[in-house]
């Protein structure tokens, strides 16, 4: 058994599997402690996993560069995790019908929010322009906030860290602070959290409910067009 293995990591470590294997190992860690603790939501799967393989690529003076070569697997399926998520919105469509308007609202409000938020926190702190525009789109999910970000100046690898950063928080926050103003609609609970956090959120809401899910799925898409929108316009406005 033990040469087994050995003949395994032999493999898997002269391959780009390699750091597939560690992505997907890592988050299963997570996963299997956010289950084994009751399902807590400041036990995130995504949060641990992040931590293990920074702390693995550390240890194994790993670039960037390199274990993104062989995860990017997991990066190119974003796209059809994204689209998959229409599945459990047609299941919804009833409840979507009677609240077109106010999901129109909530999601050109929220959008703008996010993006007005982020860029007057950044400029009040100092922020440079660089900065500023690196952080407006924070509330997007990855490849589009990265997109943008990089289009008008910002660092794209900056923007990519705040995105990540603000779906932890949405997802371990957002259920509690949402409880806190009394927010039982789960349609409104989805919105919520899709348009603030995203990916990160809207997996952590179709773990509680799946109206709240699909929900937040929809106001993740939405919110992706209304920022590219929008963008623009308040970086010029703001500059």
């Amino acid at each position: 058994m033990t040469d087994d293995l050995y003949r395994i990591w032999v493999y898997l470590s002269a391959s780009p599997l390699l750091a597939l294997t560690a992505t997907l190992v890592a988050y299963q860690g997570g996963l299997w402690l956010y289950e084994k603790s009751g399902r807590r939501p400041v036990v995130n799967p995504v949060l641990i996993a992040v931590g293990l393989l920074v702390g693995l690529l550390l240890v194994t003076e790993t670039r960037y560069g390199d274990y993104f070569e062989g995860a990017q697997f997991v990066h190119f399926m974003l796209g059809p995790a994204t689209v998959a998520l229409a599945v459990p919105l047609y299941g919804q469509l009833r409840a979507l019908r009677g609240s077109v308007m106010a999901t129109v609202v909530a999601i050109v409000l929220g959008s703008l929010t996010a993006i007005l938020s982020a860029l007057g926190i950044a400029w009040a702190l100092g922020g440079s322009l660089q900065t500023v525009i690196s952080l407006a789109p924070k509330s997007v999910t990855t490849p589009i906030a990265m997109a943008l970000s990089d289009r008008l100046g910002g660092l794209a690898s900056l923007t990519a860290v705040a995105v990540i950063i603000t779906g932890m928080v949405g997802a371990i926050a957002g259920g509690w602070l949402l409880d806190r103003f009394g927010i039982t609609d789960q349609r409104a609970r989805g919105l919520a959290i899709g348009v603030a956090a995203h990916g990160i959120g809207t997996a952590r809401a179709f773990q509680v409910n799946e109206t709240t899910g699909a929900f937040a799925g929809l106001a993740m898409g939405l919110n992706a067009l209304a920022t590219t929108l929008f963008f623009a316009a308040a970086i010029a406005w703001f500059g």
